[in-house]
């Protein structure tokens, strides 16, 4: 009888604890949800309120709301805050959470961490296996700054075959290479792509074309230190 009563208490506390554990998961989604919602109005204060919520419980949420935390920190100016919530969204997932890692070399960025920022980068590219676009993007921006226009050329190459959405920067930072490797009609293919992709609004891509377009008819080189590399395309946003 007292082992039928201990068998019965045992499935009582399992089953106690299982409500338990479904309760706080639906609590958290709950929280995120609203989260999600201020995000999306702007109210980014309120939003790290929700995702805090969420941090109360355990569970592989616990990075998304640290992630999301430091977005709402990045969307307000606060750079130092947003890097110590990456971080802890980075560590919690062992180095493999590509959108915390791209984001945190953003904010190091921005705080002129450029070594920290690089190796974030190129964290985050490891940690998606190569195809987080937007962290190669940057590795070519860095490698381009340096003088390594091989390398650069091949980040470019590989961020506009991973990425699902459209890359002028991309396509301009890889025709200037190009152009300057003597590559001019290949080079101009790029620009205008990248003129395309911008329903013409890409400046640089735009000024390039007329430059190179100059340099062919006048045989002369002499223009092409005048050839303007494209910004960052920065991609940050709360993960649902």
């Amino acid at each position: 009888m007292r082992n039928r009563i201990m068998t019965i208490t045992a499935v009582l506390v399992l089953f106690v604890s299982g409500l338990a554990t479904i309760a706080q998961a639906n609590d958290s989604a709950q929280a995120f949800e609203r989260g999600d919602e201020a995000f999306r109005l702007g109210a980014y204060e309120r939003a790290m309120f929700e995702y805090r919520i969420a941090l109360t419980w355990p569970g592989q949420h616990v990075a998304r709301a640290h992630y999301n935390i430091g977005v709402c920190h990045h969307k307000l100016g606060r750079l130092t805050e947003a890097v110590t919530e990456y971080r802890k969204a980075v560590n919690d997932q062992a180095d493999k959470y590509p959108l915390a890692s791209y984001a945190l070399g953003i904010a190091l960025q921005s705080l002129r961490k450029h070594d920290e920022a690089r190796a974030a980068f190129a964290q985050a590219v490891e940690a998606s296996e190569g195809k987080l676009a937007e962290a190669l993007f940057e590795l070519g921006l860095y490698a381009q700054a340096g003088g390594e226009l091989q390398t650069a050329a091949e980040y470019y190459q590989r961020s506009i075959r991973q990425a699902t959405y459209a890359t002028p920067a991309s396509h301009n930072n890889l025709g200037v290479i190009l152009a300057l490797y003597g590559q001019m009609d290949d080079a101009m293919q790029e620009f205008e792509t990248a003129l395309q992709q911008s329903r013409g609004k890409f400046d640089e891509a735009g000024h390039n074309l007329t430059l190179c377009r100059r340099m062919i008819s006048s045989k002369s080189s002499t223009l092409i230190a005048e050839l303007k590399t494209g910004g960052r395309q920065i991609r940050l946003n709360v993960a649902n």
